[in-house]
């Protein structure tokens, strides 16, 4: 028994549900879709409501207020039938034809947690975009194997849980940018047993550099945020070993100017059709190292 369910803002989020919908009628047990609209400003995006809310099992709920991804989630959950929930972002398409079916066969027995993963299509975007592909490809994009190494990282818009973990580990309901590694410590300090599987889904909603960029800088800050709070440890994020690394080996000093005198060089690789995602992460351990230094000051 599954609730598929999909928060949305200003997404064209009919082609994911006609897919979702098509697969979950092969299945031989009872679904429903619950669409969230998280009181979207684009006519553009509002016709393609009243197509879903003709789908057997499916049903389109609007918010009067823009309340964010989280507090959306939180109420989905909340409106949810069944004790599966399956959380999908508005802007993925499953990769396979069986996707529902590869969810319900695997591990539904043996963990409260499912992890399908996240995929890219292989064509180069548009060059505003090439930074946030190419992380994706190369950070987010990863098999199985790969995964369990660090199984309790997950991302959030291809998962699988039961209701009643879900309501353990949903504790914040801010609107704010990095909540995955927040909510990834909360499973480990949990104890919750994730399974991982080969049942990714594409993520096309690509944003431009600068965009990323930006939420990239309000993830750490996030994690500077809990961390303060002793929500999250000093060294749970590897970019935060690598901040302590640098402390106890006074070398910070030394890597802050040398990134501000490479500073304009750095940020025009970043902004090129071929990002170093090397460059990119000393960017981000500058900028954390910024953000730690004021908040310990």
């Amino acid at each position: 028994m599954l609730s598929v369910l999909i928060p949305t803002y200003n997404t064209l989020v009919a082609p994911l549900v006609e897919n979702i919908h098509a697969q979950c009628q092969k299945v031989c047990y009872p679904f429903e879709i619950i669409v969230l609209d998280d009181a979207s400003d684009n006519p553009a995006f509002l016709d393609q409501y009243e197509m879903m809310e003709q789908l057997p099992n499916c049903r389109v709920i609007k918010n009067q207020l823009n309340l964010g991804r989280t507090k959306s989630r939180g109420l989905l959950a909340d409106m949810a039938v069944y004790p599966w929930l399956l959380f999908l972002d508005a802007d993925v398409m499953p990769k396979y034809p069986d996707f529902i079916q590869r969810f319900a066969l695997d591990g539904v027995q043996e963990a409260p947690i499912l992890f399908g993963g996240v995929t890219y299509h292989s064509e180069k975007p548009v060059i505003e975009e090439v930074l946030r592909w190419k992380y994706g490809m190369s950070r987010e994009a990863k098999n199985v194997r790969e995964r369990y190494k660090r199984p309790y990282f997950i991302v959030s818009g291809n998962l699988m849980i039961q209701k009643a973990t879900f309501s353990t580990i949903n504790l914040v309901s801010e609107n704010v940018y990095g909540l995955d590694n927040i909510v990834s410590y909360f499973i480990y300090q949990n104890g919750i047993k994730v399974i991982h599987i080969d049942n990714p889904v594409f993520h096309l909603g690509l944003e431009n550099s600068e965009t990323f960029i930006r939420k990239s800088i309000e993830s750490l800050e996030t994690s500077i945020r809990f961390e303060s709070k002793l929500d999250l440890p000093d060294d749970f994020r590897p970019i935060q070993k690598l901040y302590k690394r640098l402390k106890n080996f006074r070398l910070l000093g030394i890597f802050m100017i040398c990134m501000k005198w490479f500073m304009k060089s750095i940020e025009k690789n970043l902004y090129s059709n071929n990002p170093n995602l090397k460059v990119f992460d000393l960017y981000r351990l500058y900028h954390f190292s910024l953000l730690k230094e004021k908040n310990d000051a």
